[in-house]
């Protein structure tokens, strides 16, 4: 008796359950029905609304992506100029003036961040909204708000986040320096053809790595991984690095080889372009070592709070196709078609590659950014083209027009001789 007493029990109690869940799916159907009614011809006349709010955060995302990819390339430039100072390289004199010239572009990229940053802020970061802050409040975030201090400090609970607008104008503040510094020294000793001021880039040259080796880090968690606020990765200063790094060599191994295609550089030989192209080669494969790093250590944890940045990028539709893509455009394709000597030696091969490895990398940035923002509705459509082609043209404007200011290789360079005779 007792068993079927609570069989019978039990029924009732999940028969209860069943109607109250009937009836409350129909309560919602009905409420649903009610509310589309209802809002049918709001829709109809904020249509137009809602779509220039699609495009125009659209647009933001882009214009901020881009920004971050050819903020990388003019640093990377400083970057590249540091190393063969501080490395005491030779055979890079023929060179070094393109990577110097992509520095240029820094101030224009300082200026561009923090307009578009108090442009696009609330559509891009989500940290940025002051409700997630309001403990209480129907949409205070406990995970963001701890992330509060490093935003706003010292003004932490505040609305304007000091903090990360002091770093990011330190940064470029700083960069600039380093850059005005070197370049100062380098057209002095074109003047005055001593090696002091040699000497002097390379002190200035190892205290500009010591500060790029923090600045770069923590500006790729500021201006990339804080979109996805409650994601994060240890790894993720080294993975935009190896991004903008491989980058930069391939558009500073692009440019001379058009320039000695054109004529120009004579210094330069075979053996120069062969250590360009191992350059891109060899980070090319660095730029994979870090992505599977990361990507292996974090989904074989398979912890969901870190999970969550990969299984949205590969399984959405508008971000699957060029997550496989990365690696076939940035690591199969530069591997297989620099595999050989003859083939890092070559003009033509080169700017075969280079040109893959610049918009394979752009693909990089888009999936690091765009699904933070607009999850699925991204896309990569004329507007993201255009938006890259613009940034490009103006990139390459002020490169190409600062290279035109000094001579193309330094006459008065210690090393030169030694580049003159590098062979490999």
């Amino acid at each position: 008796m007792k068993g079927p007493s609570g069989g019978g029990e039990e029924h009732g109690a999940g028969a209860t359950e069943h109607h109250a869940a009937v009836a409350t799916s129909h309560d919602m159907v009905a409420s649903a029905e009610h509310g589309a009614a209802a809002s049918e011809g709001h829709h109809a006349e904020g249509g137009e609304h809602h779509e220039t709010t699609y495009w125009v955060k659209r647009l933001f995302t882009t214009l901020w992506m881009n920004n971050v990819y050819f903020t990388g390339l003019g640093l990377i430039g400083l970057f590249f100029v540091a190393i063969q100072y501080a490395a005491q390289a030779g055979w890079s004199v023929g060179v070094k003036r393109i990577a110097l010239a992509m520095g240029t572009w820094i101030p224009f990229a300082g200026l561009l961040m923090l307009a578009l940053w108090f442009i696009t802020k609330h559509d891009v970061f989500h940290w940025t909204h002051s409700y997630l802050y309001q403990e209480g409040g129907p949409q205070f975030d406990k995970i963001i708000n701890k992330k509060a201090p490093f935003f706003f400090w010292p003004l932490a609970g505040g609305t304007f986040p000091a903090f990360f607008i002091i770093r990011m104008l330190l940064f470029f503040g700083l960069w600039y320096w380093f850059f005005l510094s070197l370049r100062k020294n380098i057209i002095a000793e074109d003047i005055e053809g001593t090696t002091s001021f040699w000497h002097r880039n390379r002190g200035t040259s190892a205290w500009f790595l010591v500060f790029f080796g923090a600045s770069s880090s923590i500006a790729a968690w500021d201006w990339v991984m804080s979109i996805d606020t409650h994601w994060f990765s240890t790894m993720f200063g080294w993975y935009v690095f190896a991004s903008w790094w491989v980058t930069g060599l391939a558009v500073i191994t692009l440019i001379a080889a058009h320039l000695k295609s054109a004529g120009y550089l004579k210094i330069v030989n075979a053996n120069h372009l062969h250590d360009l192209g191992k350059f891109v080669f060899a980070f090319s494969i660095f730029w994979t070592y870090i992505w599977f790093a990361q990507f292996l250590l974090i989904y074989y944890a398979h912890i969901p709070e870190e999970t969550v940045y990969f299984v949205e990028r590969m399984n959405n539709s508008p971000y699957s196709w060029i997550f496989y893509l990365n690696i076939i455009v940035n690591f199969v394709l530069p591997f297989l078609l620099f595999m050989t000597r003859d083939a890092k030696r070559h003009l033509s091969m080169l700017k075969v590659v280079c040109p893959i490895v610049i918009v394979g990398h752009w693909f990089d940035f888009f999936n690091m950014v765009t699904p933070g923002v607009m999850k699925h509705d991204g896309a990569v459509g004329f507007l993201e083209i255009g938006v890259f082609i613009i940034f490009a043209a103006v990139f390459l404007l002020v490169v190409l027009n600062s290279l035109t200011k000094l001579p193309l290789y330094g006459k008065n360079d210690p090393m030169l001789q030694e580049s003159l005779h590098h062979h490999i």
